[in-house]
């Protein structure tokens, strides 16, 4: 996989420059409008300006996670297992494929250019009224910024753990043990450092001033923001159009 996967890329663009809620509120438009009309008409035009989104961010090709085969290999026998039922069945099958590969891009996109302490502020101006119904909304603010924070620094920790693993010598009675298994081993050590990060980033929390501070880093949409919302209702608009043309 990427290095780079749910972290921001260092480059200075136009959609860099963007508030993080305006992304939020574009990728809710998309996907909202792909749920109720995921054709493919829809989902074209969805993926071709992904692209140019992608393009105008300035993101290299590097960005872009390299899946493993076994991946590709399930994709394929998805696929396989619809070929019986019909070519409907296979056609329906692409089209959620599909749909849930441009949703993880436009989610890896607000990663790949907004900063991670950007997220929870935004996350936290976007949800302000619903604190009037008692919603604790700086709470899920901070854990979703939090979560996004931490999946990236898990991913290292793992990929780590398991190149040491590699280049530990190899011991037979090691082996011979029942317990001596790749997979726990890993996941038991990735555990265990997890916790203790966790701890780590408490104490830090709590002696900046607690989870509050997270959420009021001031942050707010301006005239840019208003044209990309705007540009992304006209594309959404436009396969609408489209879809209704063809």
């Amino acid at each position: 996989m990427s290095t780079v996967l749910l972290r921001q890329v260092p480059v200075d663009s136009p959609v860099h420059r963007l508030w993080a809620g305006t992304k939020m509120i574009g990728v809710f438009l998309i996907s909202l409008l792909l749920m109720f009309l995921p054709s493919w008409p829809v989902l074209g035009v969805m993926a071709a300006f992904l692209v140019l989104v992608g393009a105008v961010a300035r993101l290299p090709l590097g960005t872009v996670p390299r899946l493993p085969w076994w991946f590709w290999a399930l994709l394929v026998a998805g696929a396989v297992i619809n070929v019986p039922v019909g070519g409907t069945a296979v056609l329906r099958y692409a089209q959620v494929l599909a749909f849930g590969l441009i949703l993880v891009a436009a989610s890896f996109l607000i990663a790949w250019t907004t900063p991670m302490g950007d997220i929870a502020p935004a996350l936290a101006k976007l949800g302000a009224p619903l604190r009037r119904f008692g919603v604790p909304v700086d709470e899920w603010a901070v854990v979703v910024a939090l979560t996004f924070r931490g999946l990236p620094l898990l991913m290292e920790e793992i990929r780590v753990l398991r190149a040491a693993r590699r280049l530990r010598p190899k011991d037979r009675m090691m082996i011979a043990r029942a317990a001596d298994n790749p997979l726990i081993d890993i996941l038991t050590a990735a555990m265990a450092v997890s916790t203790r990060r966790a701890g780590e980033l408490g104490e830090a929390i709590t002696a900046r001033g607690g989870t509050g501070q997270l959420t009021a880093r001031p942050s707010a949409p301006g005239l840019r923001d208003a044209v990309a919302l705007a540009l992304v209702v006209c594309v959404c608009l436009g396969s609408i159009a489209l879809h209704v043309a063809l």
